[in-house]
């Protein structure tokens, strides 16, 4: 059986996604599996959360996990420096898919986008 240490070095992709985000996820080990627990803003957050998990372990035999969200899509606002590949990357793990909230926020032109600006970052 796995310690509680092994299992967290084994999905601390999933537990980063999270602190990533700003949650302190509840990390716990029952009997031979690894429980995470938090509570999030909205799917894209959740999705990141599965995509670390299944980059870990598909099968994902060893670990719990219940990650609940509030809704669908999240927010976003803008910051200097901020570009759309840039919020991609940070909400999604790659820039590519920038399209996807340039769409979802009805941009005509991906690279006009304002400081302050609150962009709908789609699931």
């Amino acid at each position: 059986m796995a310690t509680l240490d092994e299992l967290k070095a084994k999905y601390q992709g999933a537990i980063d996604a999270l602190t990533h985000f700003g949650y302190t996820p509840e990390v716990s080990q029952d009997g031979d599996k690894l429980k995470i627990k938090a509570n999030v803003t909205s799917d894209v957050v959740k999705n990141r959360v599965w995509d670390e998990v299944k980059a870990a372990d598909a099968s994902f035999a060893d670990l719990t996990v219940e990650v609940t969200s509030d809704g669908p899509n999240d927010s976003y606002e803008v910051k200097a420096g901020d570009n759309l590949s840039h919020i991609s990357k940070f909400f999604y793990g790659t820039p590519n898919k920038y399209q996807k909230i340039a769409d979802a926020n009805g941009l005509d032109n991906p690279d006009h986008i304002k400081v302050g600006q609150t962009l709908v970052i789609p699931a």
